[in-house]
């Protein structure tokens, strides 16, 4: 079998441990992990790896990974990144025509949460950065916004009204914008909570010879 992200998307098993994750974290009361993140993920990934110049099938290959990368939570939060890079090689290590890509989409995945993982391939560092990019209020799964004031993780999620990734290849930049709402919550929050993925995101950025900057509401911080 020819692995591609259409296949993976229709994948039964896949879908059943999407799905499971994304009941799991709800009622831990985390920021959605579903489809909507995955989406998000997933297209950022392949976006990157494109800007770049990687291959079609590295493109491809970041791609999956974005969409499996958060499957693993169902089964523990805190191991969540080889759960779901297992879950994956269960699923096509005997199946994919070629095995050395599960294996590279299994070591995206491993290493998209643990910054003590050394980064080894681009596609892991695409994924690092669309997944840690992602900061936004649609990702907010409660609806009181009084409870969401209370919450640090909700409310920064919910001030965020923008958000935009972009590459300049001639510039070596990769840039995320966003535009924060700095009436729901103070800037400082933002990095109280976010300042880990940020140096994350400048790691694997790095690792692509490209430099990271950061900037909220038109302002570079980073």
């Amino acid at each position: 079998m020819e692995l591609n992200l259409a296949i993976v998307k229709k994948d039964p098993r896949i879908n059943s441990f999407i799905d499971q994750t994304a009941i799991y974290l709800r009622a831990l009361g985390y920021t959605d992990h579903g489809r909507r993140h995955l989406d998000i993920v997933s297209d950022r990934a392949r976006m990157i790896a494109r800007k770049i110049g990687l291959s079609e099938a590295d493109q491809e290959t970041a791609a999956i990974s974005g969409w499996c990368h958060d499957m693993g939570n169902f089964l523990g939060r805190t191991q969540h990144h080889y759960w779901a890079a297992m879950l994956f090689s269960h699923c096509y290590i005997n199946e994919a025509k070629n095995p050395a890509n599960v294996s590279k989409i299994m070591q995206a995945i491993v290493s998209h949460d643990k910054d003590d993982l050394k980064i080894v391939d681009n596609i892991t560092a695409c994924l690092i950065i669309a997944d840690k990019s992602d900061v936004h209020r649609s990702r907010v799964l409660n609806k009181n916004l009084k409870e969401i004031k209370e919450d640090i993780h909700d409310r920064v999620n919910y001030s965020v009204t923008d958000n935009k990734l972009s590459i300049d290849k001639q510039k070596k930049t990769i840039t995320l914008s966003l535009k924060l709402d700095t009436n729901f919550t103070d800037i400082m929050d933002y990095f109280a909570i976010f300042v880990e993925r940020m140096n994350y995101c400048q790691k694997a950025t790095n690792f692509l010879k490209y430099d990271f900057n950061l900037k909220i509401n038109d302002t570079k911080l980073a």
